[in-house]
């Protein structure tokens, strides 16, 4: 993305404008053509807010355009929740480099909370996202949870980014953390929420692709990290709902690793307590593959295997791009039924691969 200069405070829409905030309060909204609401996040205080949590809450909820959230450079701790009154909501980072801006909590499953209790996996999410039409560029999302200073923690999982809403994308993000890194969730099991990742970095140790979204990584860097706890690892985790068509595809990437050979599966079925009779799948395709892989990467969890079907692969590429009787192929037929379009379209024909 290219950088974005000389960004005027909030700028609006044809309905509503906001001058630039006095004490946290904004002026009275007046009339403007402008179609966009413009927030600036800036960690001295020369934006309109210091931390994403305020610039959310300072959006508009009742705005029929998009709000850009703009980060100048800097690092933003604490935890933030995009609710599901607050849609098409952007976060862009000014300078067009998601190492500019990081947006980072460092709390796990495991991490005590005030009066008692843990967070739990998903109250550990540095960010979660439950508002539609979302989209971020150009900034890194990071759990920071350290888990060789919190042996006595019995939960390690620690989310970076949460998504629990229908067509979210992020293009040019980096996506920080080791167990439960990246968790792919749509609103409910019955409702669907697609997700496109493109051009992005995404590293992890234990299922860091995980949940029950309808999701494509496209043109991505997946780094699964050595592990020295134990000597496996695991990249995909899908959840997906008996009721959805689509699990997890991943497809023109790049999947490389420092682990040791032969140390890591691909994927495991995630079968959450909930939801026992879901339908888990996966496609890794057009994809760069290491040596770190096992031969025989699909694995069970949990007590469930893998179902015929519910995950393969196609014309993969590198020293890991086995084939073998473990390792489910699609045919040429097969294969143009899982594109970007299969999994993103649905009713609307939502496409933002072909956005600019």
């Amino acid at each position: 993305m290219p950088a974005l200069s000389a960004l005027p405070a909030l700028v609006l829409t044809p309905s509503l404008v906001l001058t630039p905030l006095f004490g946290g309060v904004p002026a009275t909204p007046c009339p403007s053509a402008a179609d966009v609401v413009r927030i600036v996040v800036a960690a001295d205080g020369s934006g309109d807010a210091t931390t994403a949590q305020e610039a959310v809450d300072l959006a508009p909820t009742d705005f029929a355009g998009r709000v850009e959230i703009v980060f100048e450079p800097g690092r933003y701790a604490g935890q933030v929740v995009v609710d599901a009154a607050h849609q098409r909501l952007s976060f862009l980072g000014v300078t067009g480099d998601p190492d500019d801006v990081v947006i980072t909590d460092d709390r796990a499953a495991g991490t005590p909370k005030p009066g008692g209790g843990t967070w739990g996996t998903t109250g550990s999410a540095s960010v979660t996202i439950k508002g539609a039409d979302f989209r971020a560029e150009a900034v890194t999302f990071e759990n920071a949870f350290d888990e060789a200073a919190h042996p006595e923690f019995t939960g390690h999982q620690a989310v970076a980014v949460k998504t629990a809403a229908d067509r979210v994308a992020f293009e040019n993000v980096r996506f920080l953390g080791n167990q439960d890194t990246l968790y792919l969730d749509s609103p409910s099991a019955t409702v669907p929420g697609r997700v496109y990742v493109h051009d992005s970095y995404v590293e992890g140790d234990v299922d860091f692709i995980f949940g029950r979204a309808t999701a494509v990584l496209d043109d991505t860097t997946i780094n699964a990290l050595p592990r020295s706890s134990d000597p496996s690892g695991y990249v995909l985790a899908p959840s997906t709902s008996a009721e959805f068509s689509r699990g997890f595809l991943v497809i023109d990437s790049k999947i490389v690793s420092q682990a040791r050979d032969g140390s890591y599966f691909l994927g495991r079925p995630w079968h959450p307590s909930s939801a026992p009779d879901n339908d888990p799948r996966a496609v890794v395709r057009d994809t760069w593959l290491g040596t770190y892989l096992k031969a025989d990467p699909w694995t069970t969890m949990s007590g469930y295997d893998w179902a015929e079907g519910s995950n393969a692969e196609y014309d993969n590429g590198g020293p890991g791009a086995l084939v073998n009787a473990d390792r489910p192929q699609l045919t040429d037929a097969e294969a143009a039924d899982h594109e970007i379009a299969d999994y993103l379209a649905g009713d609307d024909g939502w496409a933002p691969q072909t956005e600019g």
